[in-house]
């Protein structure tokens, strides 16, 4: 019933960044947690950082120090800080959330993020 829209994808070089965006359409206090997956090309799709609804954070080890994930609960928006960006970061990135009154996991359409070598 919460719909999530990603947005902030793009082509960026090698050692770049980018801020994804996932904007849901109610608080995002309707989920006990937030995140971003990415799907990389003939990978399996993959978790890269998680947010709670008290700030509490988690990320992948491929993404810790590099990417920082954050939310405005005014604009009902979780982001995704992507810094020093590499060619293996090249993905489909998509926000989910789990939602507090059913459990059910809401899914984004995701943004395509293309890193150049």
């Amino acid at each position: 019933q919460v719909q999530l829209v990603e947005s902030g994808g793009g082509l960026v070089q090698a050692g770049g960044s980018l801020r994804l965006s996932c904007a849901a359409s109610r608080s995002i206090f309707n989920f006990n947690s937030m995140g971003w997956y990415r799907q990389g090309p003939g990978k399996q799709r993959e978790l890269v950082a998680t947010i709670t609804t008290t700030g509490a954070t988690d990320y992948a080890n491929s993404a810790a120090g590099r990417f920082t994930i954050s939310r405005d609960n005014a604009k009902n928006t979780v982001y995704l800080q992507m810094n020093s960006l590499k060619p293996e970061d090249t993905a489909v990135y998509y926000c989910t959330g789990r939602s507090r009154l059913t459990g059910n996991n809401n899914w984004g359409q995701g943004t395509q993020v293309t890193v150049s070598s």
